[in-house]
């Protein structure tokens, strides 16, 4: 089962845009979380195709069921 952290971000061009964290250590810290995406913001380090992150929006852990089969 494979878990990832989502971040989503508005844009300065009101739009969307997501950032993933593979693992995340759980059980997640709302506050922390909170903080780290504004900090992501002020540090102004990504220029999306979406447009400059402006705000935090919501945070949420995606869990990922995958089953592979070999075909033979």
């Amino acid at each position: 089962m494979a878990k990832s952290l989502e971040l989503t971000f508005v844009t300065d061009l009101g739009k969307l845009s997501r950032l993933s964290i593979d693992n995340p250590k759980e059980p997640v810290d709302q506050a922390a979380v909170k903080q780290a995406m504004e900090q992501i913001i002020a540090a102004d380090l990504f220029n999306t195709a979406n447009g400059v992150l402006a705000s935090a929006k919501e945070a949420r852990v995606i869990e990922r069921n995958v089953t592979a089969y070999e075909l033979v």
